[in-house]
């Protein structure tokens, strides 16, 4: 008698518990708040990306100042070549296992289509921690179509050419890339390239 005295009232209490309202109201409470907070988080991710892609723009531009300023022949590059990716920012390693990497935007007549991250690592003795510039040029379609595949990648052997004055005047393309590097300073830098490889994200329009 008593175990079925003690089931009912459980059974009540629970019919209680589930069929009142304000508890209902409370769990959708709980559910609306978090709805909101998630929504917070995605729009700071959003600004926070926008934010720092602008800041990615205006440095590939300041750099594609730097670059025309040490060698003004450079501007006929940017103009006339299929595309260009500017990668304003990249960090060379120091002693020990070397690398760089760095970030850009990809220009097509003129105009940005896309973002592009660089990844360089390579063994044995390297002496520095230098900061440079890159801009590499595509001579035509066919191979902005490969870089613009996710996978692209320098031979070991690639070299770039320092941007000094009228520097540009004497290069030619090669396997249709042509590329140019400058330290942040400003003075004549000729970075080893070989093996830097390269992935890519189209702008969203």
């Amino acid at each position: 008698m008593k175990k079925k005295i003690i089931l009912a009232l459980s059974i009540s209490f629970a019919a209680c518990v589930f069929s009142n309202p304000l508890t209902a109201q409370e769990t959708q409470a709980d559910k609306n708040i978090k709805k909101d907070k998630t929504h917070e988080k995605h729009d700071k991710h959003m600004k926070s990306d926008d934010s720092d892609q602008a800041k990615l723009m205006a440095d590939a531009q300041n750099a594609k100042a730097a670059f025309i300023s040490a060698d003004a022949n450079m501007q006929t590059l940017f103009d006339n070549s299929y595309a260009y990716v500017i990668f304003p920012n990249v960090g060379k390693g120091a002693i020990g296992v070397g690398g760089a990497a760095g970030s850009g935007i990809a220009y097509q007549g003129g105009q940005a289509v896309g973002k592009a991250k660089m990844k360089q690592v390579s063994i044995g003795f390297q002496f520095g921690g230098q900061a440079y510039r890159e801009v590499i040029f595509f001579e035509n379609q066919a191979e902005f179509d490969r870089f613009k595949e996710g996978n692209y990648e320098f031979a070991a052997q690639a070299s770039a050419v320092a941007a000094t004055k009228g520097a540009s005047a004497n290069v030619n393309y090669k396997n249709g890339v042509m590329v140019f590097t400058q330290e942040k300073k400003g003075v004549m830098y000729e970075a080893s390239i070989g093996g830097q490889k390269f992935s890519y994200e189209a702008l969203k329009s």
